[in-house]
């Protein structure tokens, strides 16, 4: 997933930036990487989600989480910004952060021409007993440091194009991401002991394996990258190139049972809601906990049949960073955080906070929230502050 592929230049979106909207033609078949455990990717890729998430712990012991094998692509996405001893790395006795982006990587677009659109930071305090996400928007405007790897002189950027930039002149992935994490280090202080990139396209036959999740939908929404062709959903760009009866797809009010592919288009959805991204990244953090919760109460992650069959099809919807903390310890040392402990927070009071250049700032409140992630004193920040909590419904 980290194969780097000589394409025509990107097009260019109003703000003069590249735009992922063209075709680039399909993917090279992606070079091998060192492999580890696929348990890796439902682990340390959503900490509590999957695996982590079970509460009553994993089928079999740990001989079984060694034992798990099959091709997840792992990487250096940190780069020289990982936690450090004195900052708390290298163990999970202590808070563990984990850097989460998530990237559309559809065989149309090339390798270097995407951006991460959804940007995470999971929390788990040093006491293992919750799991916090906590959201970064993707139009805030950042200060770029200089990345030699891809030929990046610094500046400024929107959050989302962090990661395009890290990709070119064969940064690859692992550029991107780990230009992403300096980034972040710089512009709120919070740095991470792991990082996973996520291809939400990948992460549908995770979903469909778990027999589908439950989302709520609070507002009625309209999909603008689907559609449904004689009642088959296909991508705007594959529908206009076919005949048939199309459909438009509604999302309406209301908690109900989606398949992979609605549960990620719901989670995609931007336009057409009252806060636009921020009520969007709110429901990618309520799907990443439906996961969760599905993976922790269906019985698969008692049943090595169906932990096997999650596992193949986690397929290639991970890049990872274990950092220096080896996959199993990771999993059975937060195996008692559960899905019911996620607690989804709100940046920027849940609002566009625009500087009147389409780009936003970060409020003085979700400084302090990021500064309490750093310290590990997140707990308190939201006691004092409890309006950060998201609402599920």
């Amino acid at each position: 997933m980290s194969v780097h592929a000589t394409r025509r230049p990107p097009a260019l979106d109003k703000d003069g930036k590249p735009t992922r909207d063209h075709p680039s033609g399909p993917l090279p078949k992606p070079a091998k990487k060192r492999r580890d455990p696929l348990w890796a990717k439902l682990t340390v890729a959503f900490g509590a989600v999957l695996i982590l998430t079970s509460g009553a712990g994993v089928a079999g012991t740990k001989w079984f989480v060694h034992s798990a094998s099959g091709a997840v692509t792992q990487e250096n996405l940190l780069g020289g910004t990982k936690k450090n001893e004195a900052e708390g790395g290298g163990d999970i006795k202590g808070a563990v952060d984990i850097l989460l982006m998530g990237v559309d990587a559809r065989k149309r677009w090339a390798v270097d021409d995407l951006r991460s659109d959804t940007i995470i930071a999971l929390h788990i305090p040093a006491s293992h007993d919750q799991a916090y996400l906590v959201s970064i928007p993707r139009d805030t405007e950042m200060n770029v440091p200089a990345f030699p790897k891809a030929s990046y002189p610094g500046g400024t950027a929107k959050a989302t194009e962090v990661f395009f930039h890290g990709a070119q002149n064969g940064g690859g992935w692992a550029g991107g991401a780990q230009l992403m994490a300096q980034t972040i280090k710089e512009n709120t202080g919070m740095n991470f002991d792991g990082a996973a990139i996520i291809d939400f396209n990948g992460f549908k036959g995770i979903i469909d394996a778990l027999k589908g999740v439950r989302m709520c939908v609070d507002q009625r929404v309209k999909s603008h990258h689907i559609l449904m062709v004689d009642g088959k959903p296909l991508y705007l760009a594959d529908a206009r190139k076919v005949g048939g009866t199309k459909k438009e797809i509604w999302y309406e009010k209301g908690c109900q049972d989606m398949e992979g592919w609605q549960a990620l288009d719901y989670a995609r959805q931007r336009y057409g809601l009252k806060n636009g991204d921020y009520d969007r990244q709110r429901h990618q953090q309520q799907l990443i906990k439906a996961i969760a919760k599905k993976a922790a109460n269906s019985g698969v992650l008692t049943n090595p049949v169906k932990v096997n069959g999650l596992i193949k099809a986690a397929g290639d919807a991970f890049v990872l960073d274990t950092g220096d903390v080896a996959v199993a310890d990771f999993i059975f040392g937060l195996k008692g955080v559960a899905a019911n402990d996620m607690v989804l927070l709100r940046t920027n009071n849940g609002t566009f906070a625009g500087n009147g250049a389409g780009r936003e700032t970060i409020t003085p409140k979700s400084m302090e929230m990021y500064e309490a992630v750093k310290k590990d004193k997140l707990a308190e920040f939201i006691l004092a502050n409890p309006d950060v909590v998201a609402n599920e419904k």
